[in-house]
């Protein structure tokens, strides 16, 4: 196969942690030719989606904390068309840039294009608004840019978490407990005073245990989930934030959720998807660029890169 992925500038990427890094391993390992671009790198002319991609390999035993990682051949214009699968692997934000991309990616996918994860299923599942679908899997939540709203669910549930429905890696996250006293400048600051809808949700304890990160690939669970427990004093799990990476085997929980919303979102044309599980709920479902191949590889020994490469070459 020769794959495009659709990704962050390779010179910002940290290889040794990178899942798209992990699947260009996997993809090379098994014989496939790897391209890249840019979001920008897209475009349409007299109808047809097209772009500007550069053929790449990966240096075999190369120091991944480095830059001297891959190389790359002389850029080339071509229709999407041209390769056996396409892969949006473009980081958020979910600006108005990444919707018109997921545009173009659907009207590529009309001409013939293969692309994982699919344009429209990209745009048609915002990463927290897509639990409202499944309420019997996540606590209590609601959703809204009416503080009075927000404020009686918070007296209503006494200890809530609250969040911007656009942030990424524990920005703008919120704990209010039952008596916080900077509740109403939080809540203006958060909802822009009323203009800015924003999610809020019982707090669950069992965050101190993880926030357990579960890979779906083609609708099938990997065995092992990455759980980012929260530093000492903090509520958020985020690697991003100081969480702290440690690879398990699902629960029986963690595998009845999976197995529930596996074939429902694969259906949809979500080849991978990484469910955010605090206890026995659901609280993110992650379509745009989901990660912890790494580590959960580094950890246990199997294989997610090639988990996902093989489902990938199934799906073609």
């Amino acid at each position: 196969m020769h794959v495009l992925l659709i990704l962050d500038p390779l010179p910002e990427l940290k290889a040794y942690k990178d899942t798209s890094v992990a699947m260009m391993r996997a993809l090379q390992a098994r014989g496939h030719s790897l391209s890249v671009a840019l979001q920008g790198d897209l475009y349409v002319d007299a109808g047809a989606v097209r772009t500007v991609s550069r053929p790449v390999s990966l240096v075999e035993g190369a120091d991944l904390h480095g830059h001297h990682w891959w190389t790359e051949g002389e850029a080339a214009d071509a229709p999407l068309t041209a390769f056996d699968a396409v892969l949006m692997r473009k980081d958020p934000p979910f600006d108005m840039e990444y919707v018109y991309s997921t545009h173009l990616l659907e009207r590529a996918e009309a001409q013939g294009a293969r692309v994982f994860n699919s344009g429209a299923a990209i745009r048609n599942h915002p990463e927290k608004l897509a639990i409202a679908e499944f309420p019997h899997l996540t606590a209590p939540t609601l959703v809204t840019r009416d503080i009075e709203r927000l404020k009686a669910f918070h007296r209503q549930q006494r200890d809530v978490i609250v969040k911007p429905l656009d942030g990424m890696g524990g920005t703008g996250i919120f704990r209010l407990r039952e008596n916080e006293l900077n509740l109403n400048a939080i809540l203006e600051t958060l909802t822009d005073d009323g203009r800015r809808t924003i999610m809020a949700q019982r707090f669950i304890p069992e965050i101190e245990l993880g926030d357990k990160r579960v890979l779906l690939i083609a609708g099938q669970p990997v065995p092992y989930a990455l759980a980012r427990i929260p530093q000492a004093g903090e509520t958020r799990g985020n690697l991003a934030a100081g969480g702290r990476g440690v690879a398990q085997p699902l629960s029986p929980r963690d595998r009845e959720i999976a197995l529930e919303l596996g074939p429902v979102l694969a259906a949809r044309g979500l080849l991978l998807v990484g469910l955010d599980v605090i206890g026995d709920y659901v609280t993110e479902i992650n379509v745009t660029s989901p990660t912890t191949f790494c580590e959960i590889t580094e950890q246990t020994g199997f294989d997610v890169g090639a988990m996902f490469v093989e489902a990938l070459e199934a799906a073609i």
